[in-house]
């Protein structure tokens, strides 16, 4: 008995011309360019501008702004304490945000979307009215201060704002829902059979989380520690209120430099200084999730 060859169904992207799809393209990508590249290129170009008014047309080309950002001390100062300050956020709130999120990626209770929502509901309060609660609380006079004079328990002021460990937990706090929402994306590997079979054959619960949840949650954490990181030293509000003008962070000098001292030039430079930054930990995170995979 012959049997009759059925032709296979065509793809439905083979029967759309490339043109068309070209045509799709087209407003997406006419919007990045107006919206990313056209001011990423003016922002290079400004960066090597011999002065603020150049920095809008034509003129000299100079590497003056970036001899002052390689060459100054106070420059390398406070790109490491954009970084510290990154990588401290970035560490404490994916810890702190981890067991949130594992236990709404596992939990069956009919209750699992009001938890996220309220999980994730700071996000609706802006992040300087966060940072004023946050002043309010660690001030010389707020409550944590109130709290342990009353008790008799500090006899002077401890001093937890105007500092970097101000700026710190407030900025813990405030992206500690980006943690949480990116782990949740993340967390799709997860699988509680794996889980049931590690414990037949004896494994107790600490083994079944450092040998089967943790590894195979781990591509989530980095995406969160990468969120938070680029959030954290990008961040221009809660380091300048918490930290009284005393934590200089590349987002508050680039403030500075083009608001107060009207240095464009300089202040571009900056802003390339902290570009480079962002492309240099989200190289390590692609490498770290390609050693994930192998």
């Amino acid at each position: 008995m012959s049997t009759v060859a059925l032709p296979a169904a065509a793809s439905p992207k083979a029967n759309v011309p490339r043109g068309v799809l070209l045509m799709l393209l087209l407003p997406g990508l006419l919007a990045l360019f107006i919206t990313f590249l056209l001011p990423l290129i003016w922002l290079f170009r400004a960066s090597f501008a011999s002065s603020t008014m150049s920095a809008f047309g034509g003129g000299d080309w100079t590497v003056q702004s970036y001899s002052a950002v390689l060459f100054d001390p106070f420059y390398w100062r406070v790109a490491w304490n954009t970084l510290l300050l990154g990588f401290n956020v970035a560490i404490f709130a994916v810890v702190l945000s981890y067991p949130i999120a594992l236990f709404l990626v596992r939990t069956e209770s009919r209750l699992r979307g009001v938890l996220t929502a309220l999980a994730v509901a700071p996000l609706l309060t802006s992040s300087v009215v966060r940072t004023y609660g946050w002043m309010v609380i660690l001030g010389d006079r707020g409550v944590i201060n109130s709290t342990l004079q009353t008790l008799s328990l500090t006899d002077g002021v401890v001093k937890l704002t105007n500092n970097s460990f101000g700026a710190t937990v407030a900025l813990i706090e405030i992206l500690m829902p980006y943690a949480i929402l990116a782990m949740l994306s993340g967390f799709g590997r997860l699988n509680a059979q794996l889980e049931e079979a590690a414990a037949l054959l004896g494994a107790d619960r600490f083994r079944v989380f450092t040998r089967i949840i943790l590894p195979l949650s781990l591509p989530g954490v980095l995406t969160a520690a990468l969120l938070v990181f680029v959030l954290a030293i990008s961040s221009f509000v809660t380091p300048r209120l918490m930290g009284g003008g005393r934590v200089f962070v590349l987002g508050t000098e680039v403030f500075n430099e083009a608001t107060v001292t009207l240095n464009w030039p300089l202040a571009a430079a900056l802003s390339v200084m902290l570009l480079v930054l962002f492309s240099s930990v989200i190289l390590l995170y692609q490498r770290a999730l390609r050693a994930l995979e192998m």
